[in-house]
Parts: C-alpha cells; structure tokens; sequence
C-alpha cells in the first residue's frame, strides 16, 4: 500500500507485458519489436482518424494522475451503516472513480450516467486538477490556501456558448471519467450514457474511442414527453450503449415463470422473441375422433393420435416428451388441445391443461431472448418529476429521468450485480435499484457519487432546508427505503430469511487522514516534515476513518465484512475472514500473540504505536515473516 489510487500507467503496462513479454527490456517497450510482431499495416500513420480537440492532451495526462484522497464514514445520512451494501459517496466523481479503482476494478456489471448535456447553462468541473500546489495555486488565482492544496469545488464553473473551446471543454471534463469507469466494469458489463443533441455526436466518437467502435450496442432514441420547437418539433434525446467486451455479452434470457422478469417492463422496452417448450407427460390422452394433428403440424415431433393416444416419432408416450415449437406453432398446437378433453395416466381429466406449474402439469413453457427496442417511450421526464416531487414533497429538480427508464437498463444486469453511477444527480439510479429488487427479488448494490453542488439560493430546495443536490440524492433514497419498509409491513408473506437490503453507507470524499512527505523538502522545510512526522496521521483523525482508508488503499470494497476483537483494550479489526487484520490503537504483547495465533494473511498497524520499543518491532517482523504474513508498518 502506496497511500495512493491505482497507478494506470503500471496497469495499462502490465497488460501489455502479459500479452506481449517479448516486447519488453528492462521494463522497457522495444517498439520496433512490437511493429515487427503485429505487421507494419497496424501501425498507424501519421494522417489517421481520430477525434481531437483542445486539450485532449491534458486530459489524457488527468487519468495518469493519483490520488491520496479517501473516503470518511458518514454515519448520520446512512441507514443501517454496518450491514448495507449501497453505497452512496458525497464528492467530485473524478476524484472517486480515482479512489475507488483498486476496490472496484472489474466488478462492475453495469453504469448508468446522466452527464451535463453540455446546453450552455450546465455547471461542471474544469480544469481537473487536486493536487495544485499552494505556489501554483497562488500564481494562477492570487487567492492562497491555509493547506498549501486547492479546493477542487472552487473550480466549477458554467461552460457557456460564449467560450471559444466549448466543446472542448466538454470533452476534456468527460474523456477521464469515461476512461476510469471502463476499469470499474466487469468484462460482460455495459455502460449506458444518456445525451442530447449537443453533444451526441462527439459523446459517440469519444465513446469509440475508449470502449472501441467494436463494443458499440446501439443508440436509443427516448421519447422523453418534452417538446421544443425552431424549425422542427424536438420530442427526444439518446441514450449510448457500448460493452467492455462484446463477445462477452450474452442475450438477455427469460425462462417462463423460473425467471421473473417485469411484463410491464418488456412490453414498453423489450421484444419477447420466444423459444417454447411443451411438454406431453407420459401416458397422456386425448379423448378425440381426429386420428392426426392438422397438416400445419407436420414439421413438429408429434405425428399421430390413435385410439385417443399420442404417439411421438412412431412410439407410444412411455415418458415425459418435450415439444420444442416456435411462438407460432406453439400457439396452432395450443388451439388444437384447447378443443379437445385430455386425460392424464391416471385417467383423471385434465382441466387446467396449460396453467399448472407443478411437476409433469407445467405442460407448456415459454423460454427465449428479449431484444430490447431501440426507440424507448412509455415513460417521461414529466414522471421523472413527479417521482421526486411526490417523495420530497417539493419540486427538487426539473427533468430527472424517470426510474422505469432505468429499470429498462437493467434487464442487462443480474440480480446481485453492482450497478454504478457517477453523476446520481436526483438518485433516479439509487431509487431504480430498490425498486427492482423490491419487484424481482434481486440483491443488486448501488454505487451513487454526488458532488455537493449548492442549491440555486431561491429554489424550493433551498427554501426546504436543501444546501446541496448530495443532500438531495440522500433524502431521495431515505424516502424511498422508507416507503419500501412501510408497505412490507402490511405484506403477510414478505421474505424472513432472505430480507431486501433497505439502506445505504454514506461516505464523503476527503483529503487522505496521513500525512504526506514532500520529496522536494530541503533545509527548515525538512526539518519541519521530520517533525510533523513523529506521528504519521494528522490530528484528530478518527480510528474509524484511517480503517476505510487503508481498507481501500489495500483494493478491498467498502462492504467487506469487519469483525473487531478487543484484546487487551485494544480494539483489532480482522477484515474479510483473516484477508487482513489491523492494529490502529494500540500495540503490546497480547495483541501481538492474538496476530500470531490468527494468522492473517497481511497485518497493518502504526509504526507509532510500537513507540521506543524496536526490539518488540523486529521481533514481531521476524515473528510474522517467518509464518508468511504480509506484515505492513505506518
């Protein structure tokens, strides 16, 4: 553990190292080697397509950077803290996609972002830069800083149409988020964007850029029940889908009533493209004077019924026989069934012939894909509005999308996947994943970051007690928890052993709770850094907030199960079953016995903690090195 967020540079080498090691010398890329290996026709040239802009360069420098930067515990806007897996963080999205890379890179399944359209009058954060040096920082602006580092909120600012570079600027704020996002998703995971006509065109060609143009889904057009006019009437907006990996992805599947999937949801979003399976129990009858099936059947399995018995493939039923038809055949066999008497083995008549669902009586099963549509309407801004209106009482934000919408991504998703969004403005994400677990049973976990942007000063927000769009979001998912709580109270058959997650951990993007070296400290400056570093975290820092951090600084998740043990009058924590224990309290001889008896993988503690006492220090490094513990000092 460095103290800082995944280094892209060292990722994006190793990848390349695994797939091509003879390339590399030294840690060095032969890039003639490389071009001999791939054939000069895959070098590009000089003049080639690509889209460009003023300061893409800079951009792409912003996701080379790290961070130091944490996330702190907010228990006061969660609810039930210790046990959630939503996790809902309270800061700019840059900085929290950096920090949440080690912790999250490749569990993603699916992103949904609804950025600022960039319309002239969106507010958003340019340049991206947190670690401005008080001398730069006074240099640039001529404000100083007490901390000798910016505060990154003071950098938002309105992209008007006026501004020479503003498309640019648009792009610069969105190429490194987009990028970072990437690491987060899994390889079958999907990532939807939704855009107007402003930037559209140029959202597709970064899109492909990052994702590649191969793992572009579609476009939807949603008809989103807004309408402005100048020559023509406007009525729509777009929504870009692109994978990680296409050749990942799968179809989306249904399996008659072992999957649950909202019919609501399909009819407005969806195409069914069936596959039915109907399946004749073995001694079945048919009390009927037809001694075959219609001539339409004749390209089905079943040929003949005689003396009142089905025959298949020239044998009489002595099993269970499925019926593979399309929706078409299926629905002329059922027709056919429907009107004549049918008899199980036992004799007894069958009178619920296609509705029985258990065992041998589940006789027809619909199976097959469904094929989301490419042009969305059902569902509006306008109930987008009055979702969030009706919640918080007051008119919050104008527009928010509607969570059917969302709903209708997530048909991508399974039911325990993450479900990620950077730019949660209303928690429209937040509100959609609660809902559909409610519907379907699912345990999918949100990821929702908001920067604490300030309410308008004469809005219904502010006027409700609202000082920031976080505030907000939180209260959005309060409400809905609530209201989820409330009905399951009046529901009889509710699930006792496997309850639906109803809350959320809140965290707050912060500078790191340890102190950094400045590696350019010489003369009074380093005598001053050798001196604030008797200790290696800033004071007042809360044990709770140097866990979190360390716990995403070692790559594990913000859930991860904690057990704490008290040893001594110390308070240990053992993380994901013995994955990691650490000490932040205190250390003495019982604690260390407790160490060596629990066998940790990796052991992290305080080199404060240890105070004069280097023998106990060496003595505990032996100790552990010699039973394979990872044993880490601060």
């Amino acid at each position: 553990m460095d103290g800082k967020s995944l280094n892209i540079t060292e990722d994006k080498l190793a990848q390349l190292k695994q797939l091509f090691p003879e390339v590399f010398a030294e840690d060095k890329i032969d890039f003639d080697k490389l071009k001999l290996i791939l054939g000069e026709n895959t070098i590009a040239k000089e003049e080639r397509y690509e889209l460009n802009w003023a300061g893409k360069y800079e951009s792409f420098k912003e996701i080379q950077k790290q961070t130091t930067a944490t996330l702190i515990p907010d228990h006061e806007n969660s609810i039930d803290f210790d046990t959630s897996e939503n996790i809902f963080i309270e800061g700019e999205n840059l900085e929290a996609l950096r920090v949440l890379q080690k912790s999250y890179y490749g569990k993603v399944k699916m992103i949904y972002i609804d950025p600022p359209y960039n319309t002239g009058n969106d507010s958003f954060v340019y340049p991206d830069d947190y670690t401005e040096r008080r001398s730069e920082y006074e240099e640039r602006t001529g404000i100083k800083d007490e901390e000798g580092f910016m505060n990154k909120q003071d950098l938002w600012k309105k992209n008007t149409k006026e501004n020479g570079q503003f498309h640019s600027v648009w792009l610069s704020m969105m190429y490194p988020r987009l990028f970072l996002a990437r690491n987060l998703l899994k390889e079958d995971g999907v990532i939807f964007v939704s855009i107007d006509d402003n930037e559209v065109d140029n959202l597709k060609l970064l899109m492909d850029s990052v994702f590649g143009e191969e793992n572009f889904l579609n476009k939807f057009i949603w008809r989103n029940g807004r309408t402005s006019a100048a020559i023509y009437t406007k009525e729509h907006e777009y929504i870009l889908a692109y994978g990680k990996n296409i050749e990942s992805l799968s179809l989306i599947q249904y399996n008659g009533t072992d999957e649950i999937i909202s019919d609501r949801a399909i009819k407005k979003i969806g195409v069914k493209n069936p596959a039915s399976e109907i399946v004749f129990p073995k001694g079945i009858r048919f009390d009927c004077k037809d001694k075959v099936f219609p001539k339409e059947f004749g390209n089905s399995e079943i040929v003949t019924v005689t003396k009142g018995n089905l025959i298949c493939k020239d044998r009489k039923l002595a099993e269970d026989v499925t019926l593979k038809a399309g929706w078409v055949m299926k629905d002329m066999i059922l027709n056919w069934i429907e009107g004549h008497e049918v008899f199980d083995s036992k004799g007894q008549k069958v009178t619920d012939f296609f509705f029985k669902e258990n065992g041998v009586l589940q006789y027809v099963k619909e199976k097959g894909t469904i094929h989301p549509k490419t042009i969305i309407e059902g569902f509006s801004t306008k109930s987008g509005t009055n979702e969030v209106s009706k919640l918080l009482g007051f008119k919050a934000f104008d527009y928010p999308k509607p969570i059917e919408l969302i709903n209708f991504l997530q048909l991508i998703s399974e039911k325990d996947s993450y479900i990620l969004d950077f730019f949660s403005g209303s928690a429209s994400t937040a509100h959609a994943v609660l809902d559909l677990n409610k519907e379907d049973g699912g345990s999918r976990k949100f990821i929702c970051v908001q920067m604490p942007e300030l309410t308008p000063e004469q809005s219904e927000a502010k006027k409700a007690g609202y000082d920031t769009i976080s505030q907000i979001s939180q209260a959005r998912i309060q409400k809905v928890i609530e209201k989820i709580k409330a009905k399951q109270e009046g529901e009889l058959d509710s699930d006792k052993e496997n309850p639906q997650d109803l809350g959320f951990k809140s965290f707050k993007l912060a500078p790191s709770n340890f102190k950094t070296w400045r590696s350019d400290a010489a003369g009074e400056d380093l005598a001053q850094q050798l001196a604030i570093f008797q200790s290696p975290y800033k004071e007042d820092t809360e044990q709770e907030n140097m866990l979190y951090e360390l716990l995403l600084k070692a790559g594990f998740s913000l859930t991860v199960p904690i057990q704490k043990e008290n040893i001594a009058g110390t308070t240990l924590y053992l993380v994901d079953g013995g994955k990691m224990l650490l000490a932040l309290e205190a250390i003495n001889e019982k604690v260390i016995q407790y160490v060596l008896e629990a066998k940790p993988q990796r052991f992290v503690t305080l080199d404060k903690l240890f105070g004069k006492d280097d023998q106990l220090l060496t003595n505990t490094r032996l100790q552990l090195q010699e039973m394979g513990v990872d044993f880490q000092v601060i």
